[in-house]
């Protein structure tokens, strides 16, 4: 049986910002120094976020919401059989970024930053292919530099 708002409502979130699918990113952690890899798998649809991935700590689970009108975004990312994490963010068209922490250890806070894949945020390979370097103009030669009557000044 459907729902009356499921026949209005998209199937996934059709806003760009908010792509279901494959999504990657980092998050850091002070008494861990450098970037820590995560690789999520995203759905977003009607305000809610639903997901899964997997990261150094290991297996987790994301429930969560998001606002079209500002981006923000906010979620709990629980390990499977261990610890959660909150997260709050925004989306400003580069993918997700903001803080997390422990809901129970002050010491494990941090920040992060998540994108679609493919988008290449954070990527130096897709960043320096991205680039086009100016052309230097050419040296004309001695004979084609024109050159004027004397001006006063």
């Amino acid at each position: 049986m459907s729902r009356p708002d499921d026949e209005v409502s998209p199937v996934v979130e059709t806003d760009p910002r908010f792509p279901s699918g494959p999504w990657t990113g980092f998050f850091l952690q002070p008494i861990v120094p450098g970037r820590h890899r995560m690789d999520l798998t995203l759905t977003f649809r009607r305000g809610t976020l639903r997901g899964d991935g997997h990261d150094r700590i290991g297996l987790f689970f994301i429930r969560g919401r998001y606002d079209l009108a500002d981006g923000q975004c906010w979620w709990t990312k629980s390990y499977v059989g261990k610890h959660e994490i909150f997260y709050r963010g925004y989306n400003e068209g580069k993918g997700i970024w903001g803080r997390w922490e422990s809901p129970t250890n002050t010491d494990w806070h941090g920040g992060f930053h998540i994108w679609p894949v493919g988008q290449g945020f954070h990527d130096p390979s897709k960043l320096f292919e991205a680039i086009d370097l100016p052309t230097p103009a050419p040296t004309p030669a001695p004979e084609e530099v024109a050159t004027a009557d004397p001006v006063a000044i």
